[in-house]
């Protein structure tokens, strides 16, 4: 079992929202809740192929920075595991699901899946299939944006820039070099390390030196947080004094999230390396109870108001598996096209 760090000091008791915050981090929550639930569906009937790896457990991450940004003007950059962090970004669920059903339509033209998913329009970088591969390319969002700013005197070049990456990845080389190229040029950027306690079937404590990842901020001269990956707004309150540094010129964080997720690796993984004990203890602390039970607590919100939210998600998401069955899959003409620039 895996070695239970203690909460991070950051909670969400000085997290002050309105009942519009509220319920538009709740039915982002759980429009990617409901959306991965489906696609475990679609997978398991055999309507959906290839490496699928869900983001169940983990909404409070996603959640919490992307809507502490300007979703659909800040950069966007994931992992293989990107269906919740491209919704969050506002790329919408059919052109999200047509993609994993490789279709024409989704937001990659069908050449990418599960894996690949990309919005130019919505500032999604992509998804990347090896760990490690998004931050350099988020590294160079983030360069771009300082370079037109203050080279180019683009006063409206004020983009941020998210990477997300798992806590597998801090050991890799990339995650070093790009810390410390993005501290030496106080690149407007945010690390997120959302940190599940596993790389695949290796246990996180296992595999690094220093288990304490936010720390290794110190290294580079930057500032490192932990967080409460499992509280949308504690992840909010840390995204959103990040998010100011970055715009005002003061350099890149480094945000480490303590989360989890609530389903294997890959629906391909029968997940029997965690203890049954372990993923209870978990499960237990699910972030979209905790904030439903958050806005009834603080009068945000009623029962009847949060179950509209969740009819109102459910209808959107199949009518995104209506419109991904439905679409035409790529011609077969166009297989060289998208490889280079188009005038």
């Amino acid at each position: 079992m895996v070695q239970e760090r203690a909460l991070p000091k950051i909670q969400s008791a000085s997290a002050q929202i309105t009942k519009e915050e509220g319920l538009v981090l709740y039915e982002d929550m759980i429009l990617g809740r409901f959306f991965e639930d489906k696609c475990a569906e679609m997978y398991y009937r055999g309507k959906m192929f290839g490496f699928v790896h869900l983001y169940n457990g983990q909404e409070a991450v996603s959640t919490g920075v992307i809507q502490a940004m300007r979703p659909g003007e800040d950069y966007v950059c994931s992992t293989y595991r990107d269906h919740v962090h491209a919704l969050s970004a506002g790329v919408p669920a059919r052109e999200v699901m047509a993609e994993l059903f490789g279709k024409a339509t989704g937001c990659s033209k069908g050449r990418g899946g599960s894996m690949h998913l990309f919005s130019a329009e919505h500032k999604l970088l992509g998804g990347f299939a090896f760990i490690g591969e998004g931050i350099p390319v988020a590294t160079g969002a983030a360069f771009q944006s300082k370079y037109r700013r203050e080279v180019m005197g683009d006063e409206n070049a004020d983009q941020v820039t998210a990477a997300f990456f798992g806590d597998g990845t801090t050991n890799n080389g990339q995650f070093f070099e790009c810390l410390n190229m993005a501290a030496l040029w106080k690149l407007p950027i945010l690390f997120v390390v959302e940190n599940n306690k596993w790389a695949i079937g290796m246990a996180h404590d296992r595999a690094t030196s220093q288990p304490e990842i936010y720390k290794k901020a110190s290294v580079f001269g930057m500032p490192g947080y932990e967080v409460d990956g499992m509280d949308v707004l504690a992840v909010r309150a840390i995204a959103q004094e990040a998010v100011v540094r970055a715009r005002a010129g003061e350099g890149p964080t480094l945000i480490e999230c303590l989360t989890y997720r609530f389903r294997g690796h890959s629906l391909a993984d029968p997940d029997e390396l965690r203890s049954k004990d372990e993923k209870e203890a978990w499960f237990a602390r699910d972030p979209i109870k905790k904030l439903a039970a958050y806005l009834l607590e603080q009068n945000l919100a009623d029962q009847s108001e949060l179950k509209a939210i969740e009819k109102k998600i459910q209808t959107i998401v199949d009518e995104a598996v209506e419109f991904g069955v439905n679409s035409p899959e790529p011609d077969a003409s166009e297989l060289y096209r998208y490889i280079f620039a188009e005038d």
